[in-house]
């Protein structure tokens, strides 16, 4: 899966960040037709890059917590110093930036970028040995190997089985809890053995390295990443104007349903097969555009691998919820 951990095919420096369902997305957002976007996940640029390149009337806020991501963000404020503005900042945090009704449209992609998963550093792939981070923001939080070492066993038991979504997760919680203090839990190479030698190692069969759903499971935890989601949505909502567009890509099962909940809610449509309320009961905010997800076509999954969990919501508003 893309947003869990990556299995290189090729050295760190080769590997290129590539927007995932592009096309997709501008075509939702149409930012041709001019106005003020935001981009709350910059990581490569590719999405941003895309916006500012369609029209010579569009302007954009994009925002990243990613301290590097600042510095690929000064190629774009070169070269569009008056229609591009960066916040080093978590998308959570999208009110302190703008105003109510302002936006004509928002891009939210879940995934982390190629840059975050090529640099050793940063310790989100198994197949770089380097000390285990994960924190999508190094400057704040706690550390995978922090939270590895220290963590609760029901904390470990909600990352392993809730988040990485691991179905042998009393292997992989034993095992870490195991070996505790040998220093195994402290590099990412090291750390996969664990959860690899847990669940009976790898076989000819699998997709994935076995090790791949844990550490999902691991990032999304110390990040708080779908607490910040959840957080998000409504805040990108409000930020919109009427006529407005949400666009969200996410890669999680766990992260699809918050999305297509909110965006269900806000269309006055029943959250859950068990969301019985009449719909008289029920405000209309939005508009949804399909009932289904938008999913990446064969050829951009030939051409980019890893967009194959990628898929993408949208909406657009209709009128501003009440305080």
């Amino acid at each position: 899966m893309y947003c869990g951990a990556v299995e290189f095919v090729c050295a760190p420096s080769a590997v290129r960040h590539i927007p995932v369902l592009l096309d997709e997305c501008m075509a939702c957002l149409k930012p041709e037709q001019g106005g003020l976007f935001a981009d709350l996940t910059f990581g490569g640029g590719g999405h941003s890059k895309a916006i500012l390149e369609s029209s010579g009337k569009s302007s954009l806020l994009a925002m990243d917590c990613d301290p590097d991501a600042f510095e690929r963000s000064r190629e774009l404020s070169a070269q569009y110093p008056d229609r591009f503005n960066f916040f080093d900042s978590s998308f959570k945090n999208l009110d302190k930036i703008s105003s109510p009704g302002e936006l004509d449209g928002i891009l939210m992609d879940l995934g982390i970028s190629s840059f975050q998963l090529m640099e050793p550093e940063k310790g989100f792939s198994f197949r770089l040995d380097a000390p285990i981070d994960m924190r999508l923001d190094p400057r704040v939080g706690q550390s995978a190997a922090d939270f590895l070492e220290s963590a609760s066993y029901e904390s470990l038991v909600r990352a392993v089985r809730e988040y990485g979504e691991e179905r042998r997760w009393r292997r992989v919680v034993d095992a870490i809890i195991k070996h505790r203090g040998t220093g195994k839990l402290t590099r990412t190479m090291s750390a996969a053995e664990v959860v690899s030698d847990a669940v009976g190692g790898r076989n000819f069969r699998q997709r994935i390295h076995p090790a791949t759903k844990t550490f999902q499971g691991i990032r999304i935890a110390i990040n708080g990443e779908l607490e910040s989601l959840a957080v998000a949505l409504p805040k990108s909502f409000r930020a919109l104007k009427e006529g407005g567009v949400l666009a969200v890509i996410s890669f999680h099962s766990l992260e699809d349903r918050i999305v297509k909940r909110y965006m269900r809610k806000m269309a006055g449509r029943p959250e859950t097969r068990h969301d019985a309320r009449p719909q008289q009961e029920r405000s209309v905010f939005a508009k949804l555009n399909g009932s289904k997800a938008i999913f990446p076509t064969k050829e951009e999954i030939q051409a980019n691998p890893r967009s194959r969990s990628a898929r993408l919501r949208y909406l657009t508003k209709i009128k501003q919820p009440e305080l």
